[in-house]
């Protein structure tokens, strides 16, 4: 009997709504959800892990400053005992931070002013300018001095030899030409010993000029105690001689545009400068021989012997000057230009022109989980890529 009433007591239980989780998955018609919520994080578990990593991260401080401590025990005792084997210019910062009214000599060793292994580049360069050979001195290329101080040497040897020549000879001209300009066969072979003598000198102050600044360019080539960027490498040796920079770029085809640019140039100067001298003469001459008129009994000694009047030489003086003003702006513009150009390019050697530059647009398929049907749905759409 007791089996019996058991047994009923369990159907009755099935029936009430014990069920089993399946059959409550499947629910009726009428069936109604008063709760749709997730379940919610479990917020003592998140404190839990913060707290174990506070612990970690305060640990790991704690390793940090007993390291540091130690460094620091160690660098005490290398400066007590060992520190002759200091680099001098450590050694001249630790002596510095013990005697801080020593500021002279502090700033003197920070800055590294005349010779240390972090000296920059630009800074090699300036000091190599003022005494020749400091750039190979500091490279440790001490072969090359002799090359350079026998080329500069002697071209500036020769140069001031030749200009003792070139002196006299060009003071004979201008006393003679400042009385008057008729060609005469003296005033023909004194201009030529004069111009033979003044292109000697050129050539020798050139050869002086070339090697001084070669070897000026050969520090900022050869200067590699830091890492220097190719780009400040190239706007320095822009800077030292023009068409430098964009040798080192390897930008071949740049180089004579530029060198003839600058030889353009200077040609121009040289051409209206002559020109200016040429009126200028002419001009006092002749200005000269209207206010005086009786000191010149053969007439005006100007070159043009009186055919123009004193203020058509005077306008042709003044265009001469400003040309050759203009000229030396355009040149110093070539000169800026020339820099920009060499650092801009240098730049432009590590920028990316290959393929890879590409911008794609491709369809995008995802799967998105959604709570209330507990289960992934598909998500179409597009996908832009774009590489740089």
């Amino acid at each position: 009997m007791k089996t019996r009433l058991s047994i009923l007591l369990f159907l009755a239980m099935l029936l009430c709504g014990a069920q089993p989780a399946a059959a409550q998955l499947r629910r009726g018609a009428r069936t109604i959800v008063r709760s749709g919520m997730m379940e919610r994080p479990d917020s003592l578990r998140q404190r839990n892990d913060s707290l174990q990593l506070a612990a970690l991260l305060l640990e790991l401080d704690s390793l940090q400053a007993a390291q540091f401590a130690a460094d620091s025990a160690e660098l005490a005792l290398l400066r007590t005992d060992d520190g002759h084997t200091l680099d001098s210019t450590i050694r001249a910062r630790l002596a510095a931070a013990d005697n801080p009214t020593d500021t002279a000599r502090r700033k003197l060793f920070k800055k590294g002013w005349f010779m240390s292994d972090s000296m920059s580049l630009s800074k090699v360069c300036w000091l190599s300018t003022v005494v020749p050979g400091y750039g190979q001195i500091y490279n440790k290329q001490y072969w090359k001095l002799p090359v350079l101080y026998g080329l500069v040497g002697t071209g500036l040897g020769l140069f001031i030899h030749e200009n003792k020549t070139y002196r006299p000879l060009k003071q004979a001209y201008e006393a003679y030409t400042d009385v008057s300009l008729t060609r005469t066969p003296e005033l023909d072979a004194l201009q030529t010993k004069m111009i033979r003598s003044n292109t000697r000198r050129q050539l020798y102050l050139g050869i002086t000029l070339a090697s001084y600044i070669y070897f000026i360019g050969d520090t900022a080539i050869n200067y590699s105690t830091n890492d220097v960027s190719s780009v400040k490498k190239a706007t320095t040796l822009a800077c030292i001689f023009p068409g430098a920079g964009q040798i080192y770029n390897k930008s071949y085809w740049k180089v004579p545009f530029v060198v003839g640019g600058f030889a353009s140039m200077i040609y121009c100067i040289d051409w209206n400068n002559r020109g200016y001298q040429r009126f200028k003469k002419a001009y006092n001459l002749l200005s000269d021989y209207e206010a005086h008129p009786e000191n010149y009994p053969d007439g005006p000694t100007d070159e043009f012997r009186g055919r123009y009047s004193a203020t058509f030489i005077k306008n042709l003086r003044d265009n001469n000057r400003r040309n050759r003003d203009l000229c030396i702006i355009v040149t110093g513009a070539l000169y800026i230009l020339q820099i920009i150009d060499a650092h801009v390019d240098a730049h432009l050697k590590d920028y990316d022109i290959s393929d890879d530059l590409t911008m794609n647009l491709e369809p995008l398929v995802d799967y998105t989980f959604v709570p209330t049907q507990n289960n992934h749905r598909p998500v179409f759409g597009f996908n832009l890529s774009v590489k740089f």
